[in-house]
């Protein structure tokens, strides 16, 4: 055990540790070298980050970062020029791993990133550059949330200026709502014709788009959302891997005899992407196709709907994984299996 950890620990002071938190204006940059820490603060763009890590450009490094969304992107732009293997760790997961902790900071911030990638580093997949269409996509899909978002509020609105036509403002506010609410859906309109327009023009995710609405139930938004969530099946391989980063995997709960709970689905999950499954499994089950079959007799059998519902969105997840692997639409996997 002792040789193993010194054995670890050697390796990692031949490399250059970097930690790195993110904000919108600025970077702090945790370097760890020969048992030494130092921490340095730059400008979050492409040529203050450029020459940082010019300097370090012959050097063995290791960079983690949290995933902090669009803050991210002038890193994703400068490394893929550098030779550094390089780590986009989820928030929650750092949060999770550190345990019980007293104080926060930019600074300690990006000292415990450093700390995670050492320890951890065996069990996190490298960061690659992302496609420029997936990128787009992802960009495009996160707008039009935002823009959904938006028109909810606004609908939600309406009924509550009725009780203003005491005093006259009925009609007025009203009609503000309704042409906001029409500004917001062209926006959202021509967003989805952007999405899809960047599928027509790439062969690949055009082939992968046909595959996936091929499967009853997958509507468009849901096909642009797995394609994003997945980079195109690059990031996420398995059918397994992705139900359980939408969190519609049952989990055990069981310690000893005297705790035995029923399995269920975890919240560490995206709750967009389960969103979208969950409205593909609601019509699913509403046409005549093999997920209704399954839904309509496990609910004979006597199962709980919700259960049986979060079954049919696994079914959904492993079909569409199938048919990206044999390159293939529903029908014609229905013919080879």
């Amino acid at each position: 055990m002792n040789f193993s950890f010194h054995f670890f620990q050697d390796q990692f002071m031949k490399k250059i540790t970097i930690g790195i938190d993110i904000s919108s204006k600025t970077l702090d940059i945790c370097l760890q070298k020969d048992g030494k820490t130092s921490v340095v603060k730059i400008a979050n763009d492409v040529k203050a980050i450029n020459s940082f890590f010019k300097k370090l450009a012959k050097e063995e490094v290791v960079i983690a970062m949290e995933n902090t969304g669009r803050y991210n992107w002038q890193l994703y732009e400068a490394l893929p020029r550098f030779n550094f293997e390089v780590y986009v760790i989820s928030a929650l997961h750092l949060k999770k791993s550190m345990g019980l902790i007293r104080g926060k900071n930019d600074k300690i911030d990006a000292e415990r990133i450093c700390k995670f990638i050492q320890k951890n580093q065996d069990e996190c997949a490298a960061w690659k550059p992302v496609a420029t269409n997936i990128q787009k996509m992802k960009v495009l899909l996160t707008e039009r949330t935002s823009r959904i978002k938006i028109k909810r509020q606004l609908l939600g609105q309406q009924p509550d200026y009725k009780l203003m036509d005491t005093i006259g403002l009925e009609k007025q506010l009203a009609e503000m709502n309704r042409n906001l609410i029409d500004a917001i859906q062209q926006q959202i309109e021509k967003l989805e014709s952007e999405i899809e327009e960047i599928i027509k023009s790439d062969n690949s995710l055009k082939e992968q788009a046909k595959q996936i609405q091929s499967v009853p139930g997958v509507g468009p938004v849901t096909c642009w959302t797995m394609i994003a969530k997945t980079e195109g099946f690059t990031t996420i391989t398995e059918p397994r891997k992705m139900a359980c980063y939408c969190g519609i995997v049952p989990f055990d709960h069981q310690s000893g005899t005297s705790i035995k709970r029923q399995s269920r689905v975890s919240n560490y999950a995206d709750k967009s992407m389960k969103s979208v499954l969950h409205m593909a499994a609601m019509s699913a089950i509403r046409f005549d196709n093999k997920f209704r079959e399954y839904y309509l007799r496990k609910v004979a059998e006597g199962k709980n709907k919700m259960s049986v519902l979060n079954a049919v969105r696994n079914k959904i997840v492993h079909t569409v994984f199938a048919l990206i692997k044999n390159q293939a639409t529903y029908k014609d996997h229905l013919v080879l299996s």
